[in-house]
């Protein structure tokens, strides 16, 4: 194993364990099935990517097929729609029916399928597409960047806003820049992504708990402040 096939594998590793561990946390912890529940997508994706590259299989293989439409999935409505209304629940406290939350893992699943193997067949509406999207929801992280400050939690803002940072900018060269020195498989591409996509999560998991903790603190404020008036 080449020094670059082992980044590749640690990276992958790394975006694996915190996508399936906070993704558990997520749901165990704030009920939170939007954002759980693609952690785990996320990180199914990456265990699928691991063997893809560890069997060396080609684009003839299962693993490349389900690793295109799992990659489509999370870049169209997962890491976007999906992620934007689960962190709401700390920013509008809002609290999406389980309606909302099947119908969004639905819509994402429509979306990937009719976006696999997109570069062979939409093309360059597809590459728009998915930049679109990546700026809409970097619009509302660089909002959620802004509520953390806002509530004093300045070192998890100035870490969500370098996760956002770098998330946008693994988005912006996706389909449009080849890194020079690169091999066929993209190799230091998808090392810098997956780093980039496992701090992401990671980021965001630890944010939402400062934020959803400043909740708390605000509602049991706001109650024990009622029951002094009352006495």
């Amino acid at each position: 194993m080449s020094i670059r096939e082992l980044l590749f594998a640690v990276a992958d590793i790394w975006m694996i364990a915190v996508g399936f561990t906070y993704g558990i946390k997520f749901i165990r912890n704030y009920k939170n099935y939007l954002l759980g529940i693609e952690w785990i997508i996320v990180a199914t994706s990456g265990t699928n990517f691991l063997f893809y590259g560890i069997l060396k299989a080609g684009h003839d293989s299962p693993l490349y097929a389900a690793a295109s439409f799992l990659d489509a999935f999370s870049r169209s409505v997962g890491i976007t729609l999906i992620l934007v209304l689960g962190l709401m629940k700390v920013t509008h406290r809002y609290k999406p029916s389980a309606v909302v939350d099947i119908g969004a893992f639905a819509l994402a699943a429509v979306v990937g399928f009719a976006l696999v193997g997109y570069t062979e067949t939409i093309g360059n509406p597809a590459k728009v597409f998915f930049i679109v999207v990546n700026v809409l929801t970097t619009i509302f992280l660089l909002y959620f960047v802004k509520r953390l400050w806002g509530i004093g939690e300045r070192g998890h803002a100035v870490w969500a806003a370098v996760a956002t940072a770098c998330g946008f900018v693994i988005a912006s060269i996706y389909d449009f820049v080849r890194i020079p020195g690169d091999d066929a498989e993209h190799t230091i591409f998808y090392i810098l992504a997956l780093s980039s996509w496992g701090l992401q999560m990671f980021v965001y998991y630890r944010a939402y708990r400062a934020f959803d903790a400043h909740n708390r603190r605000i509602d049991a404020q706001a109650v024990s402040g009622g029951a002094t008036v009352a006495v």
